[in-house]
Order: C-alpha cells, then sequence, then structure tokens
C-alpha cells in the first residue's frame, strides 16, 4: 500500500465535508497540475492519504482510503480524479509547523514542495506523522 497527502482550502473542501460522504466517497476534483494528476494515476484502491487542510490552518486533519482509482471527472472529463473516502480523524492535528521542526521529516514532499496538491509520502514519513497525531 502506498501513502498520499491531499491538499485542499478548508473553505472549499473541508474534512467535515469529506467525513459526511461516508463510504460512498467523494471524487477529488480540482487537480490541474500535471505533477500530481501524475500522483493520482499511480494511486491503488486501498492506498491511505492525509487529508490536509491549506490556508490558515496548514496542518493534517484526518486520513483518507482512494475508493476508486484515476478515471476521468464527472464535471470536466478532460482531466482525472481519484474518489476518496474518510477512514479517520487525526485526534491531534499535525501542523506543517510541527512537520517542518521534525528533522526526520525534512525530505518529505510538503517540506521541500508544499505547493503540490497531491503528493506521495514515504512509509517512515506517514508512520512517524501518524504517531505525531497520535495514531
Amino acid at each position: 500500500m502506498a501513502h498520499w497527502l491531499f491538499k485542499t482550502e478548508a473553505d472549499a473542501w473541508s474534512w467535515d465535508q469529506q467525513k459526511k460522504k461516508g463510504a460512498a466517497g467523494e471524487e477529488w476534483t480540482g487537480v490541474r497540475n500535471f505533477q500530481a494528476r501524475s500522483n493520482m494515476r499511480k494511486m491503488k484502491k486501498g492506498d491511505r492519504g492525509f487529508f490536509y487542510h491549506t490556508g490558515d490552518e496548514k496542518q493534517v486533519v484526518g486520513i483518507v482510503e482512494v475508493i476508486k482509482e484515476a478515471h476521468p471527472e464527472s464535471k470536466a472529463p478532460d482531466w482525472e480524479c481519484v474518489d476518496l473516502k474518510a477512514v479517520a480523524d487525526m485526534p491531534k492535528p499535525v501542523t506543517l509547523a510541527a512537520i517542518k521542526a521534525e528533522p526526520k521529516l525534512k525530505d518529505m514532499v510538503l517540506v521541500k514542495n508544499s505547493r503540490l496538491s497531491v503528493q506521495p509520502v514515504s512509509e517512515a514519513e506517514w508512520a512517524f506523522v501518524c504517531k505525531m497525531g497520535g495514531l
């Protein structure tokens, strides 16, 4: 299983909205960056990801699971998306500041390329951020 990080503005699509979609999940739409799209094309059903609020919050707030692999967006079929469902709240949200302050996470894509909206997370990074968040 691979791990990922999905970034969103809380006022555009929040963790609470994602959770309300339940087991049916929701398309992760609006990705218009080719590198981020390429990352979604690599995803497999069952992969897990961090749900990250950008903007004022800048923190990991939950865990999502890929429930449908890359496919054309419903409203913009020239672009692709994956479908995600909420799996768990992050008991203690993990801020970008805390991630940047941790030497073990210095090579994390979130630290090196914070603008990328869909990014890979290594197994070690995944485990460490989960521990930081109380999982």
